[in-house]
């Protein structure tokens, strides 16, 4: 990021698009889900660094798989306590369920693994059956 981004206060819809390389429509669909709130001027959206920092937030939530839900949970509950410890709280509990959830997905794939595995090893040995009947 340059210099001059960093030191920028407002953004248009255009600039975060480029930015954060996502379309304009994801941006006003945030926007409709009450997580981004641009000022006006006109029809002209004005974004704050405010909202540059929530989209920068909400892509990396979603990166984490944190639905636009928990992170809307995770905002009200900043704007609600600036010392954000109700918040920090609420991310460690969602960081933990993620977690645990990936570690089942890992668990379940492990198994499904060793089954795709037996299953290749049988088709084997009966193709290796199969030709030797035929030899």
């Amino acid at each position: 990021m340059s210099a001059t981004t960093t030191a920028q206060t407002t953004y248009s819809i255009s600039d975060l698009s480029k930015e954060f390389d996502i379309t304009t429509r994801s941006i006003r669909f945030y926007e409709d889900q009450g997580l981004l709130k641009p000022k006006r001027r006109g029809q002209t959206r004005i974004y704050s660094l405010k909202d540059r920092v929530r989209l920068k937030l909400i892509l990396r939530g979603k990166r984490l798989g944190f639905s636009l839900a928990e992170t809307r949970r995770l905002f009200e509950l900043y704007d609600a306590d600036k010392s954000s410890t109700a918040q920090l709280n609420t991310m460690l509990a969602l960081v933990e369920e993620k977690k645990s959830a990936l570690q089942q997905q890992m668990d379940d794939i492990k198994v499904v693994l060793m089954e795709l595995n037996s299953a290749e090893q049988q088709c084997r040995l009966a193709l290796e059956e199969s030709q030797a009947v035929k030899a």
